[in-house]
């Protein structure tokens, strides 16, 4: 462990490190507050100093030591054991497996999606999830795979290519992704139909997409963008499939069912 590992463990917006766990800190602070205890009583009672004289002396030299010189710097000595707990998970976190989202285009002929897995494999991509939507000129497969830290889009962005695929794009993702779709879709139905003026949102939070309201028609531009009755949604670098247009118009007639019936 370097020093620059204990730094990193410090807030971004403070700038403090962590606060220690208390039996360690109690431990670094009588191991630097000890050996200066020690010498000044040594070197008092030599001096044979009266007692109140001793005292102030005792007193007044070893909080000055011990508050502006040595507990500081044995804070910083010690840091790497103090925040040595702190460290060994961050170390777990940054060796753990790494989670993401790829949206790749393939041609619809057997083998495509096997030769992908293979690529993906040969790179210890592990596939957890994948949903294949089908379009005029091919499939468009999405995938939720698993890497090792050092394992990212370069070399999945390789392993698409030489499967003979075009990567739509490459996502970083959390556990949250691997929600099943269905308990998901339905969750964001019960919404709709509790309060249809959810609707907009609801839609965009499915599609992934931006909600553009009439006040802001410049951002249906930038991007691809999705036209459901009067709502406008826009999703960069990412086009629509089918399947995902089909459940934004189920919702859409879901939300008028449930005004109707209010």
């Amino acid at each position: 462990m370097r020093q620059s590992e204990v730094h990193a463990l410090a807030c971004e917006i403070c700038g403090r490190l962590p606060h220690p766990r208390r039996t360690r800190l109690t431990l670094a602070k009588l191991a630097a507050v000890f050996p200066v205890e020690l010498a000044l009583h040594a070197l008092v009672l030599h001096l044979e100093l009266p007692y109140l004289a001793a005292v102030a002396i005792l007193t007044i030299t070893t909080t000055i030591l011990v508050i502006w010189v040595v507990e500081p710097g044995a804070m910083r000595y010690l840091a790497r054991w103090l925040h040595g707990p702190e460290l060994s998970h961050r170390r777990r976190l940054d060796s753990a497996e790494l989670l993401w989202r790829i949206r790749v285009r393939l041609d619809n002929t057997p083998g495509r999606l096997e030769l992908l897995a293979k690529q993906l494999a040969y790179r210890h991509a592990n596939i957890l999830t994948v949903h294949v939507h089908h379009l005029e000129d091919g499939v468009l497969d999405e995938l939720v795979v698993s890497t090792p830290a050092d394992v990212g889009p370069p070399r999945l962005s390789t392993a698409i290519d030489r499967a003979g695929g075009r990567a739509v794009g490459i996502w970083p993702a959390s556990a949250l992704t691997l929600v099943d779709g269905q308990t998901r879709a339905l969750g964001l139905a019960a919404r709709v139909a509790t309060d249809p003026e959810e609707l907009p949102l609801v839609i965009a939070e499915l599609l992934g997409a931006q909600y553009v309201s009439a006040v802001e028609p410049e951002l249906s531009t930038s991007g691809t963008v999705l036209e459901i009755e009067t709502m406008t949604f826009v999703r960069a670098g990412d086009p629509f499939t089918p399947a995902e247009i089909a459940r934004a118009y189920r919702l859409s007639d879901l939300a008028r069912l449930a005004a109707r019936q209010r």
